[in-house]
């Protein structure tokens, strides 16, 4: 499929805002969030930034971003309409955490209930992301059980890296939790990816030519000549093709970026002290969101519509 910056960006952008969101309603309800209101306004500042700025460029992949409040009618049938209404409601835990950080609010049962809420909203609308690609049968690189796991994983990986910094940026007593944390979801992350992409490479679609025409049944089935002499609107957006060799090359670099560079840098963050260790937590974050972009430009990249069958292609 055709990688677009776009849809990229939403993925990354967003799976990391609520992750953050995650992690810090979480410590919240385990009562380790400092009594800090400038340390809590500006997580739940860069949260609601890193989600809000995702969505907006989501619908910058549309033909016409002014309809696309009339995806949201469609939730009884569609993921992405579900994912809207989703990350609609996400937002009402959101403001009402600013207001009471911001108003100084005493009251833990509110705080509480508060706090599970985002958690919810936030881990549902990730799992209607990641499921927008998991439902589609015709892609048999996201129609399987890794497009979920990588995109809840991935989700809380970014926003442990990201909540890691701010701790390790005020000397907080849990930053060593919270480091724990991002280790666990980064050393998950990169087994999840790897067990990922030896999938693709032992398997391949049950959708051939002979299939997709019909005429599999008495012999193998060739193309004798293509629908078209030059590309077309399919062959741009559903039959994207990357090199063998560029991709295994790219799949390196992703797993260093993303996921061993991080770990190195936040045992070194753990076990160092001053800027030291700040300076490590934030070339985590750099390394990781480089790493995942990278990451995200594969997942859409090496993905194939079986309509390229129709187009040449052995497997889709």
């Amino acid at each position: 499929m055709h990688p677009a910056k776009s849809v990229i960006f939403f993925t990354t952008a967003s799976g990391a805002g609520y992750g953050l969101l995650i992690w810090f309603a979480l410590f919240s309800l385990l009562n380790r969030i400092p009594a800090d209101r400038d340390f809590a306004l500006v997580v739940l500042g860069v949260s609601f930034a890193l989600v809000t700025a995702g969505l907006l460029s989501s619908t910058a992949h549309l033909g016409h971003p002014e309809r696309a409040w009339r995806a949201l009618s469609q939730w009884r049938t569609s993921w992405l309409s579900r994912e809207g209404v989703a990350a609609i409601l996400a937002y009402l835990p959101i403001f009402a955490y600013f207001y009471v950080w911001f108003m100084g609010v005493d009251d833990p049962d509110a705080v509480a209930a508060i706090a599970a809420s985002a958690i919810v909203l936030a881990l549902i609308t990730v799992y209607c992301t990641a499921m927008i690609y998991a439902s589609l049968k015709t892609i048999r690189a996201w129609y399987n059980r890794y497009t979920v796991i990588g995109y809840l994983i991935f989700s809380l990986m970014t926003g442990a890296v990201l909540l890691t910094f701010f701790a390790h940026l005020r000397q907080f007593d849990m930053r060593d939790e919270i480091a724990a944390a991002a280790l666990l979801c980064l050393g998950l992350g990169l087994m999840v990816k790897q067990a990922y992409w030896r999938f693709l490479q032992a398997s391949s679609s049950v959708s051939d030519i002979g299939t997709a025409t019909g005429l599999g049944g008495p012999g193998r089935t060739t193309l004798l000549e293509g629908p078209h002499t030059e590309s077309n609107y399919l062959l741009d957006e559903m039959g994207y093709r990357i090199a063998r060799k560029h991709a295994d090359k790219l799949r390196i670099y992703a797993s260093v970026l993303g996921f061993v560079l991080p770990i190195a840098l936040i045992v070194g963050a753990v076990f160092l002290s001053g800027w030291s260790e700040v300076l490590c937590a934030l070339f985590a974050v750099a390394f990781c969101c480089t790493g995942i972009l990278l990451e995200r430009w594969l997942f859409f990249a090496e993905a194939r519509h079986v309509v390229t069958l129709y187009y040449g292609e052995a497997h889709a």
